[in-house]
């Protein structure tokens, strides 16, 4: 190959930029073109190119969001978008494409590629780090580090007042950001859409004798836990709990923004590296990841298709240190 491309989609997460640095500097190391595609799968049908040198990526790896952009696109969806979008890569003369971003994004190259032969390796990019085939996703590290020290803050507040505030993370499928923001924030509490009957389980725990008495207390809910929303949860918590003086804080997209730790720095370069070396070796259709802290290659399909679960040795702590 002479000439890739490389792209953002679906939610942004912080170290995308990282990841984008490292797909040019290692193409550039071995000489070949990189082209960007602004706002993704859109970008692609839109026109929307542009040819990017190592002095291009300079002085972005500590900046949070995508200078690509990104965005969700409802026309690549249609065989008639992924047309247009199969010519445009065609008059770039791009050879192969490195697509950073999740689920969406593996779904739509493994498509492009059945439909049109256009090689893809996924970078995963998502701070939910639901991706199976890694341990760890970019932008899942500082979303975890972004929401713990606004639970810091949040516990001031809660120790001077005696209040119990639930604290909504995101999460809309997973639990990973509240488990890890949970324990590592001290939460007598944390809710998961994995967990059956977790609220029933903290409902007990609040009320039963041996729970060591506190004056404030911190619950962590993820967006997607399935027994209610926040707010209804909190609700229902103050009929049962009447005496306590209850708040509720959702953080939403403040977990996406933000410069990116260096974990998530060193993971998204060592990631965009492995994706240009592994197209540039001929494999498609693959996404890069870390496992037990080596290079994993997994198939698009078992990515998107196969459920990652969180690890019930934290949850069985987070229980522990709860008491």
């Amino acid at each position: 190959m002479k000439k890739i491309g490389v792209f953002t989609s679906g939610g942004d997460a912080p170290g995308m930029n990282a990841c984008i640095r490292a797909v040019v500097r290692s193409a550039a190391y071995r000489q070949v073109e990189v082209v960007g595609i602004k706002r993704g799968y859109q970008g692609m049908i839109d026109n929307e190119f542009v040819e990017l040198q190592k002095s291009d990526v300079a002085n972005i790896i500590q900046n949070g969001g995508t200078i690509l952009k990104t965005a969700r696109s409802k026309d690549f969806m249609t065989a008639e978008g992924r047309k247009i979008a199969f010519e445009n890569i065609l008059k770039q003369g791009i050879e192969g494409l490195v697509c950073i971003g999740g689920n969406g994004t593996y779904t739509g190259a493994g498509i492009f590629f059945e439909e049109y032969g256009i090689p893809s390796i996924g970078a995963p990019g998502t701070i939910d780090n639901d991706l199976y085939g890694t341990d760890y996703t970019i932008g899942f590290d500082t979303a975890v580090n972004t929401a713990l020290d606004a639970i810091d803050k949040i516990r001031d507040t809660a120790d001077a007042h005696n209040r119990v505030f639930f604290i909504e993370v995101m999460g809309r499928d997973s639990g990973f950001i509240a488990l890890n923001a949970g324990i590592a924030g001290g939460a007598e509490g944390i809710l998961l859409p994995e967990v059956m009957n977790d609220y029933e389980a903290l409902k007990d725990h609040f009320a039963s004798n041996n729970r060591r008495n506190k004056e404030f207390s911190i619950v962590i809910v993820a967006e997607g836990e399935t027994e209610g929303n926040t707010f209804q949860l909190a609700d229902k918590f103050r009929a049962e709990f009447p005496e306590c003086d209850l708040r509720v804080t959702v953080l939403g997209h403040i977990q996406r923004g933000g410069r990116p730790t260096a974990n998530d720095r060193i993971l998204a370069s060592f990631l965009g590296n492995a994706a240009v070396e592994s197209l540039l070796a001929g494999k498609t259709n693959l996404c890069v990841g870390v496992i037990n802290h080596e290079l994993a290659l997994v198939s698009f399909k078992d990515a998107i298709n196969n459920k990652k679960t969180i690890d019930h040795s934290l949850w069985h702590l987070s229980k522990i240190l709860s008491c």
